[in-house]
């Protein structure tokens, strides 16, 4: 499913860059200012919901933190559970954790352990904000896969289509992208 190009400009100018944030030659996609847009909000939502509706999923997992805003708001949607996807230290029960790559060291986000093992092999969407160079998002990915789910597609507001994340993410699931950075 298709966003037409009228609602598809609504939500790319609800997106705010911030110019030299957090560091000089960055230009930061601030979403807040979609968030607080009702129009834009409201159609992103209700075209998140068309999209994803016929997947037959049982769970979203939304990435720290901002995807917890699209994720568990899509989640009561479709009527299926939300998996937090945490950095690590953040969660109160047993978990499993996966380490990634940054530009400046290494960080780690986990899962708990028991997050989908109501559904046996429980079909799972993975939603953020954004994508760049998804050191993140695959380490997301892989723990729905060790938490014995399947991680069905990748969703996110914004790709950076000019890093390789996408690229990367594509050899563990489907990744859909609604507005394209080049």
């Amino acid at each position: 499913m298709k966003l037409s190009l009228h609602d598809q400009s609504i939500i790319e100018n609800s997106i705010r860059d911030i110019k030299d944030f957090p560091k000089p030659g960055i230009v930061f996609k601030d979403i807040t200012t979609l968030l607080n847009n009702k129009e834009a909000y409201g159609i992103l939502m209700h075209h998140l919901h068309q999209k994803y509706k016929e997947y037959d999923l049982d769970y979203i997992a939304g990435i720290d933190a901002r995807g917890f805003i699209f994720g568990a708001t899509l989640a009561q949607m479709l009527q299926i559970g939300f998996v937090p996807i945490r950095k690590k230290g953040k969660l109160p029960y047993t978990t499993i954790s996966e380490k990634y790559s940054l530009e400046y060291g290494v960080d780690e986000i986990e899962v708990h352990i028991d997050a989908f093992s109501q559904i046996p092999q429980a079909r799972v969407l993975l939603i953020d904000d954004l994508i760049a160079t998804g050191g993140t998002a695959n380490a997301a990915a892989t723990l729905i896969k060790q938490a014995g789910a399947e991680c069905v597609e990748a969703c996110f507001i914004i790709g950076l289509h000019f890093l390789d994340g996408i690229k990367n993410l594509k050899e563990k699931t489907q990744v859909y992208t609604l507005v394209e950075v080049n």
